[in-house]
């Protein structure tokens, strides 16, 4: 973005920072919020607001991805940060890009936006569906990225894949078997510079293949004319239509190819759960079927009581401000004043909220009241960070599933 916008403004980065002090986890770029054009995650952003300090002058808000507002780890991150630059910046200009968004118009008229939709597709899609054998799919898979890998587009570009597989070892499983020179994998078990060296590989079509997990998906962004599902779980979990629909959205470029080809390998009979009933031929036909759901996500305990604080902060604990501010995010919160009061991390006083410092790491740190208190129970009892590290980690695997 820096290299594209240099000449015409200055431009910075804002992302989470590592507390480890190694070469590839240091910031790099301008890091400054002052600069004419900020880039940056959800958290790298929100982290100005949570600390009480604020974006002077914001004239232009663009949310790649808004149907991230559904994803359940930061999906309300997004909505809450949202709803603190509408704040502090009334007069801003918002605009939400997505190519996978059920409800469209639900979805835009919840975030006070007009619709503006386009439904042809720049670059034809071709979809295949292939009923295999699991110990044939890297046959297939090898076959396919060398036959995609030779053929040239008329833009002068050669065909490249993305696989998407459903666990961190399947990806080097299959990178290997298709050919270390042409293939890679690439994961958030890699480290931040073994991920940028894939990169490069790929867009300087050095490799004709990345093998990345479904994890990963939103945030792969390599120029591929096809796509190749080798499996339709992220995890054990069965991909949601939105989730599948994102994928193989990655496939065809209209500044690089004629046209993409989608291929989904399925097993019948598969499943990657002892508790799923639908089996991945079935869970195929489901989704190249299924209609994409309204965004309207549910927030718990945890997620509702990480957005007060943070809401709290920005409007300085005034109480008829964070019930507006609630009111225009788009997901329906949770109420959990009584319950932060009662824990003695606020206090509540003629319409106003009082953080404590406790409450105030719930915000800076975006964590809910649930892990706060899980925390703060567990450094009564355990004296070895690993071992309340390890033990958070159970509970919230625990928890998930």
């Amino acid at each position: 973005f820096k290299e594209r916008y240099k000449d015409l403004a200055t431009v910075s980065l804002q992302v989470g920072a590592s507390r480890l002090n190694l070469p590839e986890t240091r910031p790099v770029g301008e890091r400054s919020t002052r600069a004419q054009i900020v880039v940056g995650t959800y958290e790298g952003l929100d982290t100005v607001f949570r600390n009480g300090r604020d974006l002077k002058d914001i004239g232009t808000v663009v949310i790649d991805e808004v149907q991230n507002l559904e994803e359940p780890e930061r999906g309300h991150r997004l909505d809450g940060l949202i709803a603190r630059i509408k704040y502090t910046s009334p007069n801003a200009q918002f605009l939400y890009l997505s190519a996978t968004i059920g409800a469209p118009s639900t979805l835009a008229h919840k975030l006070g936006a007009r619709l503006v939709r386009y439904d042809s597709r720049p670059v034809p899609l071709e979809r295949h569906l292939i009923f295999t054998e699991k110990k044939k799919k890297i046959q297939f898979i090898t076959t396919m990225v060398r036959e995609e890998f030779a053929r040239r587009s008329s833009k002068g570009y050669r065909g490249q894949t993305i696989v998407f597989t459903n666990a961190r070892a399947r990806c080097h499983t299959l990178a290997d078997a298709i050919g270390a020179n042409i293939a890679r994998p690439y994961h958030s078990g890699l480290t931040s510079q073994e991920r940028r060296q894939v990169e490069d590989l790929f867009s300087s079509q050095k490799i004709a293949c990345v093998v990345t997990t479904a994890a990963l998906a939103a945030g792969v962004d390599f120029p591929a004319s096809q796509v190749i599902f080798d499996a339709l779980a992220m995890g054990i979990k069965w991909l949601t239509v939105q989730e599948f629909n994102q994928m193989l959205g990655r496939a065809g470029r209209p500044d690089f190819h004629d046209e993409g080809k989608v291929v989904i390998l399925a097993e019948p009979g598969a499943t990657y759960s002892r508790t799923s009933k639908a089996t991945e031929e079935e869970m195929a036909i489901a989704l190249l079927k299924g209609e994409m759901e309204e965004v309207a996500p549910v927030y718990g305990v945890e997620e509702s009581s990480e957005e007060f604080a943070a809401n709290a902060i920005v409007c300085k604990g005034d109480g008829a401000e964070i019930r507006r501010m609630e009111a225009v995010m788009v997901g329906t919160t949770e109420p959990v004043l009584d319950l932060l009061v009662s824990q003695r991390l606020v206090r509540w006083q003629k319409g106003h909220v009082e953080l404590t410092e406790l409450a105030r790491v719930m915000a800076r740190h975006f964590i809910g009241v649930e892990r706060l208190l899980l925390i703060k129970e567990l450094v009564g009892e355990k004296d070895d960070p690993l071992d309340i590290l390890a033990e958070i980690d159970c509970t919230v695997r625990e928890t998930e599933h």
